[in-house]
């Protein structure tokens, strides 16, 4: 039996997820919120505070997208994407896979109804 190494498995790895997100993956615009893996939709349609966002991504969190159709918490596989946008209303154009809630996000554009967030600091 032969043994694979980890770089080879995560090479492996990547390629099938690039190729499972490219396969039918026509990219689409969602609005929502960025927040963070801690506190998920836990703001409510207003959307989270920025520095919550951030202090909690600080600690450890992902960011996550919260659309605002659904109220729906979408794991980013690519957190830079949104590194300068936690805790803003977005524009996310992204390929999806509804399975997995899983977004790559290719395109942000920040939304005009900055600063009407209303969310809490949950800490």
């Amino acid at each position: 039996m032969k043994i694979v190494s980890k770089s080879h498995l995560a090479a492996v790895f990547a390629l099938t997820t690039l190729t499972a997100f490219a396969a039918g993956a026509n990219p689409v615009t969602l609005n929502g919120w960025v927040s963070d893996s801690q506190c998920g939709n836990a703001h409510g349609k207003g959307g989270p505070n920025p520095s919550c966002v951030a202090k909690c991504i600080g600690k450890g969190a992902k960011p996550v997208f919260v659309d605002d159709a659904k109220n729906e918490v979408w794991t980013i596989d690519d957190p830079d994407a949104v590194k300068a946008h936690y805790g803003h209303h977005i524009a996310a154009t992204a390929s999806v896979d509804p399975d997995t809630k899983v977004l790559h996000i290719t395109k942000v554009t920040m939304l005009a109804d900055q600063g009407k967030a209303t969310g809490m600091d949950m800490h």
